[in-house]
């Protein structure tokens, strides 16, 4: 059975989302201080983390930017600041998704289930990929064209990073919008078609033998790529 990591300082929600995650089927593992789910991380392998912001000692950005020097797990941020400014900051670094307090339980369980529908990250993440003089590392997050750092805005490198993830397979703009702004962006679908023009106009120098974003029309963008090196 799957588990759902609870990281939670306040007992009283965690003792609703525990009691509605296992309504939901999921194990439950509860932890009131960051250090300790990350101590527990590697043991309890779980399938899904959420994550409160506001934590004692290591708040929910330390938590979540070790979890991901360590796993793909996904991660759910929960937070009492509803601002946009602070959805961007969890989804651009690294989260999954992200839910302000108050929130209702069934909308978490619903978000969990949404969540771990999509298709898992590979643990390419750990290396490094190579299509020609494009070079991908997936660990600091960090892309070098002819031997030169690209410099990218947060969104258009967590895109480049994830079409590279997948090579060769086609996305239409609603998943982008799902996978990379994720399911709370409220803005238009339009914002995929800007940041794959920057990307073009920033892999401009590479070699399309090599590889390069495509469009599809009607159907959606692929980074298409001979196999890496």
């Amino acid at each position: 059975m799957r588990t759902i990591m609870v990281v939670e300082d306040d007992p009283a929600i965690s003792r609703v989302l525990a009691a509605y995650v296992k309504k939901a089927g999921f194990e439950c593992a509860v932890f009131s201080q960051g250090e300790l789910a990350i101590g527990q991380l590697a043991v309890i392998q779980p399938a899904l983390i959420l994550l409160d912001v506001m934590l004692p000692e290591m708040d929910g950005w330390d938590v979540l930017r070790e979890v991901r020097s360590r796993s793909t797990c996904p991660v759910i941020m929960l937070t009492a600041k509803g601002g946009i400014d602070d959805r961007l900051q969890g989804l651009n670094s690294g989260a999954d998704d992200y839910m302000s307090k108050p929130f209702e339980p069934d909308e978490v369980i619903a978000r969990i289930q949404a969540v771990l529908r999509r298709p898992p990250h590979a643990l390419i993440t750990e290396g490094m990929k190579q299509y020609g003089s494009l070079q991908i590392d997936f660990k600091s997050k960090s892309v070098r064209l002819n031997g030169a750092d690209l410099s990218l805005t947060p969104k258009d490198l967590a895109l480049l990073l994830f079409l590279a993830e997948h090579p060769n397979q086609i996305f239409h703009r609603e998943q982008l919008i799902e996978h990379v702004w994720g399911i709370d962006y409220d803005g238009s679908d339009r914002a995929v078609d800007h940041a794959i023009k920057r990307l073009r106009q920033s892999l401009q120098e590479m070699s399309p033998a090599d590889g390069g974003i495509r469009t599809l029309r009607g159907t959606g963008y692929q980074f298409y790529a001979n196999k890496p090196g």
